[in-house]
């Protein structure tokens, strides 16, 4: 026995077991020897390999993503993007068609006029979140419609004591709500000569909203993700997108917030290039108007003349609605307001600048009348006069919409009736096809049941006159033996008594031979006819003449008949 001593106790081991243990040991030893080689081994041939290995780590990486992509572009049902080169600004830089289970899509080449056109776009972030709502309220109505029809079965006629009611209706209207209300779209049509563009509008009429939708479409388009447009968007290839985006709420008086609005401004552009997007909100806003304005011109002026490609800001500001008059690079654009129901409907009126509904607004809330008619005055005669050219804009634009509009739906209507007059075309053409096609195969059976009838009678005619030319032979012989005989007697006769003169042999005159041509109107005897014939024409070259025997047309040589 050995026996081994651990602090307080102590541990017997046979003699017998110590060569075992001894050879346990080594065993472990051994594996993990061979564990070691092995992983050496391994990790020298990991080794020759680990460039190819990092290669296809990074592209699987890369295959990764672009699924990625391509599922959250199909999830929302977003639109192939059309993007280019400013430099070539005619030219797509990807133009390749996408094709879904459902439909079959290629991004072509819009109107060449618009360097950013992204019709009925929306934003992804408040589509998403109201499709979540919407999803929501539907799993809520079926929820509670499964848990009424579980209580009926379940109670049948005891009622359920602790239980509150389902208000199914409730929920019904809240579904209805939803699904009548979705996200408002903006149409995004800029020109290429716009190079700043300047949205007014009433507070929380979407002006924000609307700069956000085209800074991700931008920032997706670039990442190759699909864009939300109802049609294919053109969206020029930014290098950077810049914003200065934040809560109208938060944008206060103080001599902070408009200190850190103007370092943003200044960082943005000694950062932008040619080919960047800036996104401005309340330009200009923080301090006071005046002075807050002719900086915001004065901002404006300097990204139109060697700032970013596109510039889109946002402003109350009235002094720089009046840009767009004095130079070509600026375009207007307006949130639109329901005047009537005191709200704004989201939608964008392009070349059309924004006026304050303030007072309009104080005074359809039943502001006292002396209290408006004041603050008009103190706002100014030519200040209202511009609001009054602004409302004649804004109706003629909304006009100019509506004919649009009607336009669209006549030339859909002329196109369809276009449409069904090329059908009506061929189907006449074809009727006229097989109108003539059933002509001639008529036609052609008459001519085929003629040919037969004319080649029956042209076989009957032929064995009558064969038939006529035989009973004539057949005469001629016998005349020809009847004259023999009387030739004989006579000869006998004259042979016995020449010198009477009392019998005298009377001879049948012949039928005179033709000496000259006939004309047309006589009347001949056609010999192996044995009947007579009307000449109908005369051949005088070839002395050939055509007559009518009965309902025969006969052409004989002039030797053939006779007077």
């Amino acid at each position: 026995m050995k026996r081994f001593s651990f602090g307080s106790g102590s541990i017997i081991e046979p003699f017998a077991a110590v060569p075992l243990n001894d050879e346990l040991q080594q065993a472990r030893a051994s594996v993990a020897k061979a564990e070691a080689d092995v992983l050496s081994m391994v990790t020298e041939k990991i080794q020759m390999d680990l460039d190819d290995m990092e290669r296809s780590l990074r592209t699987a990486i890369q295959l990764d993503m672009i699924y990625a992509r391509a599922t959250y572009s199909l999830s929302y049902g977003g639109t192939y993007p059309n993007i280019f080169l400013p430099e070539d600004i005619d030219g797509p830089l990807a133009a390749q068609s996408y094709r879904s289970k459902d439909k079959t899509s290629q991004a072509p080449n819009p109107k060449k006029e618009w360097i950013f056109y992204l019709p009925r776009a929306y934003h992804p972030l408040l589509l998403q979140q109201h499709r979540q709502k919407l999803s929501a309220a539907r799993k809520n109505v079926r929820n509670a419609a499964a848990e009424i029809r579980r209580r009926k079965l379940q109670t049948e006629n005891m009622a359920v004591k602790g239980e509150a009611e389902i208000d199914l209706s409730t929920l019904q209207k809240q579904v209805r709500a939803l699904e009548e209300a979705p996200p408002v779209p903006v149409d995004f049509l800029i020109s290429q000569k716009t190079r700043v563009l300047v949205i007014t509008g009433p507070n929380t009429g979407g002006k924000t909203i609307c700069l956000k939708t085209i800074g991700l479409a931008a920032m997706m388009a670039k990442s190759g993700l699909h864009v939300l447009s109802s049609e294919s968007a053109k969206v020029p290839w930014f290098d950077s997108v810049f914003a200065d985006i934040g809560d109208e709420q938060s944008l206060s008086q103080s001599l902070s917030t408009f200190s850190g609005h103007l370092k943003q401004i200044s960082e943005i552009q000694s950062k932008s290039t040619s080919q960047s997007l800036v996104l401005l909100d309340e330009v200009g806003a923080g301090t006071n108007p005046l002075e807050g304005a002719a900086l915001g011109m004065s901002l404006l002026e300097s990204f139109a003349k060697r700032g970013a490609l596109l510039t889109i800001a946002t402003t109350h500001h009235g002094e720089l609605k009046t840009l767009k008059y004095s130079n070509d690079a600026f375009e207007n654009a307006c949130m639109e307001f329901d005047e009537e129901n005191l709200k704004p409907t989201y939608k964008i009126l392009w070349g059309v600048p924004g006026r304050s509904n303030a007072i309009n607004i104080a005074e359809r809330l039943g502001v006292p009348g002396i209290i408006v008619d004041n603050a008009r005055e103190l706002y100014g005669a030519a200040s209202a006069e511009i609001d009054e050219v602004i409302m004649d804009l804004e109706t003629f634009k909304k006009k100019f919409q509506e004919h649009i509009k009607e336009s669209r739906h006549y030339l859909m209507l002329s196109r369809d009736l276009h449409e069904k007059l090329l059908l009506n075309r061929r189907k006449l053409q074809d009727l006229g096809a097989q109108q003539r096609y059933k002509k001639m195969r008529e036609l052609s059976e008459a001519a085929a049941v003629a040919r037969s009838t004319l080649h029956k009678k042209a076989q009957q005619l032929r064995m009558s006159a064969m038939k006529q030319s035989q009973l004539s032979k057949a005469s001629n012989r016998t005349l020809g033996n009847k004259h023999k005989h009387t030739t004989a007697v006579e000869t006998e006769l004259q042979t016995t008594n020449p010198s009477s003169s009392s019998i005298q042999v009377i001879k049948q005159p012949q039928s005179e031979k033709i000496t000259k041509l006939p004309k047309v109107g006589d009347t001949v005897h056609v010999s192996s006819l044995g009947k007579r014939a009307t000449v109908l024409k005369v051949d005088t070259h070839k002395e050939e003449i055509v007559v009518q025997a009965g309902n025969m047309k006969l052409k004989l040589k002039v030797a053939e008949v006779q007077r």
